[in-house]
């Protein structure tokens, strides 16, 4: 698998996750009622579909490289779509998370 296909799939699995909570968070927190819910709940099952496409085959390696992806993708959701102004130590705090991203998915193994 490509690192480029790689990245595509967590950033698809991040937007379906993030998404997802988000949705089932308007649904619940900002009263928008079942249907945002039941939105949310289908993009969260999509999201683990998603994390399956990995051509890795370790689960926790997957997941482990997906949390930092998660945590990046989360500050950039909140300012997309509700506005969110991240200071230095958010934005420091997703820097360091990408860069184990890349550690954990990218770097050389010799197997």
């Amino acid at each position: 698998m490509t690192v480029v296909r790689s990245v595509l799939l967590f950033l698809l699995a991040a937007l379906l996750e993030i998404g997802g909570a988000w949705l089932v968070w308007q649904g619940t927190r900002e009263h928008r009622g079942w249907a945002w819910i039941g939105a949310g709940v289908l993009a969260l099952g999509a999201y683990g579909f998603v994390a399956t496409l990995q051509d890795d085959a370790d689960f926790g390696r997957i997941l482990a490289a997906y949390g930092g992806v998660f945590v990046a993708g989360s500050l950039a959701w909140g300012m997309v779509v509700d506005g969110y102004r991240p200071d230095r130590y958010d934005v420091v705090g997703a820097l360091v998370c990408l860069v184990g991203v890349a550690v954990i998915m990218y770097a050389p193994r010799g197997h």
